[in-house]
C-alpha cells in the first residue's frame, strides 16, 4: 500500500513542502513510478517518518536525524528505545500535572493558609528527585527506578532530608580528597568507596540493593558516567574530583570483588 504526499501531510500534519525537503535531501526518499511521477509514501516510509518526527521533539537536527537513522537499522529496536524514553516522560508530566493540580486545589481551598505548607510537600513532586528517570529506566529498567522512586516517596520529609545530607557530606568528602590530592589507593579514598557502595546498596531498586556490595558493573559503569557527564561531575568539585572518584571505585572493585577480577582479566 502507499499514500500520496497529500495524504502523508493530512495524517501527520507535516505540510507537503517539509516532506518534499526530507526527500531532496534523501532524509525521507519518496516512491515513484518515474521519475516526474507523483510522490508516494510506502510503509517503510511511514515507520521512518515516526522515527525522523521523534528524533526532531528532541531536539536534533536533519544532519543528526540522518546519522541516527543510518547507525540504527534495526527499527523496531530503534523505536523500543524511543517507547522507553516516551514513557518515561509520560510519567514524569502526569506528576508535574498531579503536582499543580494539588497546588491550584490547596490555594483555591485557602489561599491564605495554605500557601506555605504546600511548598514543603508536594508541590514540586516530577520536578526534583525524578530528573534522571529516563537515564535510569535507560540503563537499568523501569523496575528499578519504579521502586527507588517509590522508597523515594515513602520517606518522610525529614527523611528525606537526613537522606539528601548524607549525600552532600559524601559527595563533599569525596571533593576534598580530591583535592588534598589523595591517592585513589589509599586507606582514606578506601574508605569513602566503601561509604559509597553502602550508600548505593542502601536504595531499593538499584542493582544489588539490600546486598553487602552492589552490582560489579553498576558500580564501574557509574564510575565511568561520573567523569563523562558534567552533571556528575560537578558533585565530586569537577571532572578532576570525579576522577579521582572513578579511580577510587576501581580500585574497590579490584578488591571487593576478587573472583570477578580473576574471571575478566584486568580492569
Amino acid at each position: 500500500m502507499q499514500w500520496s504526499i497529500q495524504e502523508i501531510s493530512r495524517l501527520t500534519g507535516v505540510t507537503s513542502r517539509t516532506l518534499r525537503h526530507y526527500d531532496a535531501v534523501g532524509l525521507l526518499p519518496a516512491v515513484r513510478t518515474t521519475d516526474a511521477g507523483p510522490r508516494r509514501y510506502d510503509r517503510t516510509a511511514l515507520v521512518r517518518l515516526q522515527r525522523i518526527l521523534l528524533l526532531r521533539d528532541l531536539g536534533l537536527g536533519l544532519g543528526a536525524i540522518a546519522e541516527v537513522l543510518d547507525a540504527q537499522r534495526d527499527e523496531a529496536q530503534a523505536l523500543r528505545t524511543h517507547l522507553v524514553s516516551l514513557r518515561a516522560e509520560q510519567g514524569r508530566l502526569a506528576r508535574q500535572i498531579a503536582s499543580v493540580e494539588r497546588t491550584v486545589a490547596d490555594l483555591e481551598k485557602d489561599p491564605d493558609t495554605t500557601r506555605e505548607s504546600i511548598m514543603a510537600k508536594d508541590m514540586f513532586d516530577g520536578f526534583d528527585h525524578t530528573q534522571y528517570e529516563q537515564e535510569v529506566t535507560e540503563r537499568w529498567g523501569r523496575d528499578a527506578y519504579q521502586k527507588s522512586d517509590a522508597w523515594w516517596r515513602g520517606l518522610s520529609p525529614q527523611e528525606q532530608q537526613e537522606w539528601k545530607g548524607r549525600v552532600a557530606a559524601l559527595s563533599k568528602d569525596w571533593a576534598d580528597a580530591a583535592a588534598a590530592g589523595t591517592d585513589p589507593a589509599s586507606d582514606e579514598a578506601q574508605a569513602l568507596a566503601a561509604r559509597h557502595a553502602e550508600w548505593l546498596v542502601s536504595v531499593p531498586g538499584t542493582p544489588g540493593a539490600a546486598q553487602p556490595l552492589p552490582d560489579r558493573g553498576y558500580l564501574l559503569g557509574l564510575a565511568d558516567m561520573y567523569v563523562a557527564d558534567d552533571r556528575f561531575a560537578a558533585n565530586y568539585g569537577g571532572t578532576e574530583g570525579a576522577t579521582f572518584v572513578r579511580d577510587a571505585l576501581r580500585v574497590f572493585a579490584e578488591r571487593a570483588y576478587p573472583a570477578a577480577a580473576d574471571a575478566d582479566g584486568a580492569y
